[in-house]
Parts: C-alpha cells; sequence; structure tokens
C-alpha cells in the first residue's frame, strides 16, 4: 500500500492526474496548485467541462490558499 501512496504522490508531484475510491465513485484527482494538471482534468470531462471542481484542504490556512474570500461560519 505505501509503494502505491508514494507512486501516487511521485505523479501529483509531476503534474500527473490520479484515479482514486470515494465511498460512491472514482475520483480523478491532481495538485490543485498545478494550473496545466487542472487543465488537463477539465479536458477529460470535456463536453461538461464547465462544472466545478472540489479542492480537499487540510485546514483554514490550506483554505485561504485557494479561496479569495472566506466567510464566517
Amino acid at each position: 500500500m505505501n509503494e502505491e501512496i508514494n507512486e501516487a504522490l511521485h505523479v501529483l508531484k509531476a503534474g500527473g492526474l490520479i484515479l482514486y475510491p470515494t465511498d460512491t465513485v472514482w475520483g480523478i484527482g491532481c495538485d490543485a496548485s498545478n494550473t496545466e494538471a487542472v487543465k488537463r482534468i477539465y479536458q477529460l470531462k470535456q463536453p461538461d467541462n464547465r462544472n466545478t471542481l472540489i479542492c480537499l484542504v487540510a485546514d483554514n490556512r490550506m483554505l485561504k490558499k485557494y479561496v479569495k474570500r472566506v466567510p464566517e461560519v
């Protein structure tokens, strides 16, 4: 399992895409800070590429890196 995780990290750091299982479907993942990788996901999602993407974050600091305005909860 660790070998698979290390390979996925290597792919992500290189700007590649990964597939990962969720509770209901398979997800397509990339490094959200890599503009070219995000573009590749939109290309794969054609013709419905206007849909938004989900960005998973670990904490508020990481959230503020990707979101301009974070509303108070």
